[in-house]
């Protein structure tokens, strides 16, 4: 069996209000919703799920909104920036689109031979498109405001900014068999995965930052995918023998987990690709009411009755 990280399974992060970062993300960056559920850990609280039309592994970015939430401060011990694969034909599309929605954005700019443009959420989150993919529809979601040729097709990838390299560089490298692939000053490109599922993991060090301050606008965890449940438990005992505190399987419905806490601070997951967003909700059906687990279903009722109030935001196929 396959024992290797596939790249990255999910990035979740931190919001303020529910429907501001449900429109941003379906109206302006065309991702699908494909599942509206809650945090599992404190069911007050939505747990928003994006990404292509599937909601395949490897393009899904979650989200915690927490209404009254404060702007998180960067620093140090965070994923810093989330990166989209976006087709190199798609940059003066976005270009336009992200002016037209009065986005600020910097670039384009060149970081290891490749394009990419920077812009930041409603809650500051940083997000960066990387123009380097090619031009198809494989995935695209068909039913959103994007062409599918101009779409955000998968990750990229990620940046973690760290206080040290040391500790980190040996657990990705020698432990979870991430390659070092290139280097600029302050800042290591790492690769995890192959083929379509390759991610980019860029380290940036800087130990004049302060530790990070995670709140709206923060990455919360990073997962990497795995294929299954056998190697997933394989990498539980691997995490674990090399010094790591790390969690029992969690069921999360769609996937299944364990969490460790890398030595710079970040928060890691592994997941499993399988079971999928639609063992609950067909493929058309995806994102359109709120899916509990078995175990929440019996507080239904007072869940949404605390629930903020969200609606799909009105999608129109748009070419600007």
């Amino acid at each position: 069996m396959n024992n290797e990280i596939s790249g990255i399974h999910h990035i979740t992060a931190l919001a303020s209000h529910p429907q501001r970062n449900l429109d941003f993300y379906v109206n302006v960056l065309g991702l699908r919703l494909v599942k509206r559920t809650v945090n599992f850990d404190a069911p007050d609280v939505y747990h928003l799920y994006y990404g292509d039309e599937m909601g395949n592994p490897g393009t899904i970015l979650t989200f915690f909104p927490f209404p009254d939430a404060a702007r998180g401060k960067r620093g140090i011990g965070e994923v810093s920036a989330v990166a989209f694969l976006v087709p190199a034909a798609a940059r003066d599309y976005w270009i336009h689109r992200l002016s037209k929605h009065g986005i600020r954005f910097e670039g384009p700019f060149q970081r290891f031979n490749e394009e990419f443009v920077a812009f930041q959420d409603p809650d500051g989150l940083q997000l960066e498109f990387v123009f380097g993919g090619l031009v198809g529809t494989g995935s695209a979601w068909k039913g959103g405001p994007i062409p599918p040729e101009f779409a955000p097709q998968r990750f990229h990838g990620a940046t973690i900014a760290l206080g040290s390299l040391e500790r980190t560089a040996a657990l990705l490298t020698d432990t979870m068999g991430f390659q070092v692939s290139d280097e600029n000053g302050s800042r290591i490109r790492t690769l995890t995965g192959n083929g379509a599922s390759q991610a980019a993991v860029d380290i940036v060090i800087d130990a004049s930052l302060p530790p990070a301050r995670t709140s709206a606008g923060s990455v919360h965890h990073i997962a990497w995918r795995v294929t299954d449940e056998a190697a997933q438990r394989r990498w539980q005992q691997k995490i674990g023998e090399a010094g790591l505190s790390v969690t029992e399987v969690i069921d999360r419905q769609y996937f299944h987990s364990i969490y460790f806490r890398e030595p710079g601070g970040v928060l890691f997951e592994i997941a499993t690709d399988p079971p999928g967003f639609t063992r609950d909700e067909s493929k058309e059906e995806l994102g359109t009411r709120l899916m509990l687990p078995p175990w929440l279903e019996l507080y239904r009722t007072q869940i949404e009755q605390v629930l903020p109030p969200i609606s799909l935001p009105t999608v129109a196929a748009t070419n600007t």
